[in-house]
C-alpha cells in the first residue's frame, strides 16, 4: 500500500461492491495514522559534498506553517517542508480521498456489529502505530468512529491554519481549496454523527464571519451554506445572514465568475426541496440569480431549466415573467455596469456609447437600478419600459445580448409549464394580461420578438383550455387587443390565437357569466376588423379564416347574428376576394367560407359542430363497451381482412 497508495485506494473506492468490513476497518485505521500522526520533521535532504568523498545529509528541521512559523501542532496538508517524508506524503494522499471515503463506506458493517477486541494500528512496529496505539481516547472508539473523530480534528486544524497569512500567493489559493474540502468533510461527519454538530458550529460560524466580506473567498461560502442548510435547524441558529450573502451579495458582485455560477446552481439543484422548506425568502432572490444566466446564457441555460421551477411561486410569478422577458436588457445592463467601472467617462478622440452615457445619467439611473435589483418585491415591472428599450437599442446586436435572448423562449416554456401547477385562476388571469401587454414591449432583437410571440400563442391556448373562464374574465382586454388592426401586421401569430380563443371559449357552456350582450359585442368587434382589413389591403388568409371561424362560432350561439355573417360568406362564394394575394389564398378563404356558410344554413347543426359539448371534444366511443360503435368497427375490420385474404 505504501508503494502506490492512490492506486490501492482508488481500487477500493471504485470497486465498492467487493469491499467488505475487514477492508474498511483496515484502511480506516491506516487513515487515522496517516492523518493524525505524520512526522512534523522535514524529510531528509541530500546536499552536494563538494570536495568531500560523499554527500552530506542535512539534519532535518521541523516543518513550518504557511506564514513561516514553526509547526506547533500535528502535520497537515497546509504545512510546508523542503522535502516530505513517506508518512507526510501519505497524509496528503489520505486527505485528498477522505471525503469520498467517509461518504462511500460510512455504513459498511461486519454483519453482527462486533468490533475487534484487539483493536490496534496496523503499521506494526512503526513509531506511528505506537503513538496511535497509546491514545486512550482512540482505543475507546471503533475504527470508523475513530476515523471520524480524527477527521474532525484535522479539519478544525485546517480552518485554524487558513487564518494565517500565507507568504506565497499560490499558498493562499491552497488555503481556500483546503477550506472548501474541510467544511465539506465536517458537514459529512455531522451528517453521520449529529453529536458533532454542536462542536462544529462555532468553528464554521467563526469562519463565515471571517470570510463573508471577502469576495475572493466566495468559493468557500457555498460549502458553509450547505453546512447551515443541513444542520442550522438542529443547532437552532439564525441562517439569514448566510442566505443574504450567498443569494444576495455573491451573484450581484460576482455574476461574471463562471466557477461561482456553476457551483451556486449545482448547490440549488441539489437542495431545491430543502431550500423551499428551510429558506422562505429563497425564491425572492431570483433577480440576483438571473444575473448568472444573463451573463453566461449558453453555458448555464440547461442548469436554469432545472432551477427555474423552484423560483416560480404565486408571489413571484408575475415579476418573474417580466424578468425573463427583460433578460436581454439585464445582460446589457450588466455589460454597461462593468464598462462603466473600467472605462473613463469620456474617451479622447473617440465616440462613447450612448447606452453607457444613459447608464451614467441620473435621469435614467432608476431604470437601470430596477433592472439590477437584488430581490423581488419592488414592483412587477417599470413604467418607462419603452424608454429603456430605446436607450438599449444599440445593445441589440451585442453577441452576449443575442445569446441571452436565444435562451428566453426555452425558459418561458419551463415557466408556463410550472406556473399552472402553483397558481390559482386569479393569478393566471393576471398572466394573460401580461402576455397581451408585453407582446408590444420587447427589446428589438432580430427574431426575438417573433419567437416570444410564438411562445405566448402556444401557452395562451393552454391557459384558456385549462381555465376557459379566463376568456370571460379578460374579455375586455382580449377584445381590445383583437379590435386593434395594427396588431395583425406586427403580431399575426398571437393575434390569430386571441381571435381563436374568443370564438372558442366565449360561450355559456364554458362560463355561465357569458351573456348574449358579451357575445354580440365580441361579434361586432371582430366583424368590424374583418370588414376593415378586407376593404383596405391584402390581409393574410390565416387571419381572415380565423376571423370567419370565430364569427361563425359566435353566430351559432346567438342566432340573430347568423344573417350578418352569412351575408359576408355569400359574397365570398360569389368571388368577392379581390384582396387575396394569390390563387392559394383564394382557395383557402373560399373553401373555409363555403364550409361555414353550409353549416349556418342549419343553426342547430352549426351549434353542435362549431360549439360541441365537452364530451364530444374528446370522444371515446370506439372504446365504450356500452356503445354500438365498437362491435360495428370490429365487424367492419373483420370483413376488410376477409376481403383482403380472399384477394390474395
Amino acid at each position: 500500500i505504501c508503494g502506490c497508495p492512490p492506486s490501492y485506494l482508488n481500487i477500493l473506492t471504485t470497486l465498492s461492491e467487493y469491499t467488505n468490513y475487514y477492508h474498511v476497518t483496515l484502511l480506516s485505521k491506516r487513515l487515522v495514522d496517516w492523518l493524525r500522526y505524520a512526522s512534523v520533521q522535514q524529510g531528509g535532504v541530500a546536499s552536494s559534498g563538494g570536495f568531500f568523498t560523499g554527500p552530506r545529509i542535512r539534519q532535518p528541521g521541523p516543518v513550518v506553517e504557511l506564514d513561516g512559523c514553526v509547526c506547533g501542532d500535528f502535520f497537515t496538508v497546509l504545512c510546508v517542508s523542503q522535502a516530505f517524508s513517506d508518512d507526510q506524503w501519505m497524509n496528503l494522499y489520505s486527505f485528498s480521498l477522505l471525503r469520498h471515503w467517509l461518504i462511500t463506506y460510512h455504513n459498511v458493517t461486519d454483519g453482527n456489529n462486533s468490533t475487534d477486541a484487539d483493536d490496534r494500528s496496523e503499521v506494526d512496529g512503526s513509531v506511528v502505530s505506537m503513538v496511535s496505539a497509546t491514545s486512550s481516547s482512540s482505543r475507546l472508539l471503533p475504527p470508523k468512529e475513530r476515523l471520524r473523530e480524527k477527521s474532525f480534528e484535522y479539519c478544525q486544524r485546517l480552518i485554524e491554519q487558513s487564518d494565517r497569512k500565507a507568504l506565497k500567493r499560490t499558498d493562499t489559493e491552497l488555503q481556500k481549496a483546503c477550506l472548501v474540502e474541510a467544511v465539506c468533510i465536517l458537514d459529512g461527519v455531522c451528517v453521520e454523527d449529529a453529536g458533532c454538530v454542536y462542536r462544529a458550529f462555532p468553528c464554521v460560524k467563526s469562519l463565515f464571519g471571517r470570510l463573508n466580506s471577502d469576495l475572493s473567498c466566495s468559493r468557500v461560502l457555498l460549502p458553509i451554506a450547505q453546512f447551515y442548510l443541513n444542520h442550522g435547524e438542529a443547532a437552532a441558529v439564525d441562517s439569514e445572514c448566510v442566505w443574504r450573502c450567498v443569494f444576495g451579495v455573491l451573484p450581484a458582485e460576482c455574476f461574471n465568475d463562471p466557477y461561482l455560477a456553476h457551483e451556486t446552481l449545482s448547490f440549488i439543484r441539489a437542495n431545491q426541496l430543502q431550500l423551499h422548506s428551510s429558506v422562505p425568502l429563497y425564491s425572492h432572490y431570483f433577480p440576483n440569480l438571473l444575473k448568472f444566466l444573463a451573463w453566461d446564457s449558453p453555458g448555464l441555460v440547461s442548469d436554469y431549466v432545472d432551477v427555474l421551477p423552484s423560483l416560480v411561486t404565486s408571489g413571484t410569478a408575475v415579476e418573474l415573467l417580466h424578468s425573463l422577458l427583460d433578460l436581454p436588457c439585464l445582460t446589457a445592463a450588466l455589460t454597461l455596469q462593468l464598462r462603466s467601472a473600467c472605462f473613463p467617462v469620456s474617451e479622447p478622440g473617440g465616440r462613447g456609447l450612448s447606452s453607457l452615457e444613459a447608464f451614467r445619467s441620473p435621469a435614467h439611473r432608476g431604470l437601470f437600478l430596477f433592472l439590477l435589483r437584488g430581490e423581488a418585491g419592488s414592483g412587477d415591472t417599470m413604467d418607462r419600459l419603452s424608454v429603456l428599450h430605446d436607450l438599449l437599442m444599440e445593445a441589440a446586436d451585442w453577441s452576449r445580448v443575442i445569446q441571452s435572448a436565444q435562451c428566453v423562449p426555452v425558459l418561458l416554456h419551463v415557466y408556463f409549464n410550472t406556473v399552472t401547477t402553483v397558481s390559482d385562476e386569479r393569478l393566471l388571469a393576471q398572466l394573460v394580461l401580461v402576455l397581451l401587454e408585453r407582446s408590444s414591449l420587447l427589446l428589438n432583437i432580430p427574431r426575438y420578438t417573433a419567437e416570444i410571440h410564438r411562445v405566448f400563442s402556444h401557452h395562451l391556448l393552454k391557459l384558456c383550455k385549462l381555465h376557459p373562464s379566463l376568456v370571460v374574465e379578460q374579455s375586455r382586454e382580449l377584445l381590445e387587443f383583437a379590435g386593434t388592426t395594427t396588431n395583425i401586421n406586427s403580431k399575426e401569430d398571437l393575434y390569430t390565437h386571441v381571435v381563436w380563443v374568443l370564438g372558442e371559449y366565449l360561450s355559456v357552456s364554458f362560463d355561465s357569466r357569458c351573456s348574449v350582450d358579451l357575445v354580440t359585442s365580441c361579434f361586432e368587434t371582430l366583424e368590424a376588423v374583418l370588414f376593415e382589413i378586407t376593404s383596405s389591403g391584402s390581409p393574410s388568409p390565416r387571419v381572415v379564416t380565423s376571423l370567419l371561424s370565430a364569427l361563425a362560432k359566435l353566430a351559432s350561439r346567438s342566432h340573430d347574428l347568423i344573417p350578418r355573417v352569412s351575408l359576408f360568406l355569400s359574397k365570398l362564394r360569389n368571388g368577392a376576394v379581390s384582396w387575396c394575394g394569390s390563387e392559394e389564398d383564394v382557395v383557402a378563404v373560399v373553401t373555409r367560407g363555403e364550409e361555414l356558410w353550409s353549416l349556418l344554413k342549419l343553426p342547430s347543426v352549426a351549434l353542435s359542430v362549431l360549439t360541441p359539448p365537452p364530451l364530444a371534444t374528446s370522444p371515446r366511443w370506439h372504446g365504450d363497451a356500452n356503445a354500438a360503435l365498437p362491435p360495428r368497427l370490429r365487424t367492419l375490420t373483420g370483413l376488410t381482412h376477409t376481403h383482403t385474404h380472399a384477394k390474395i
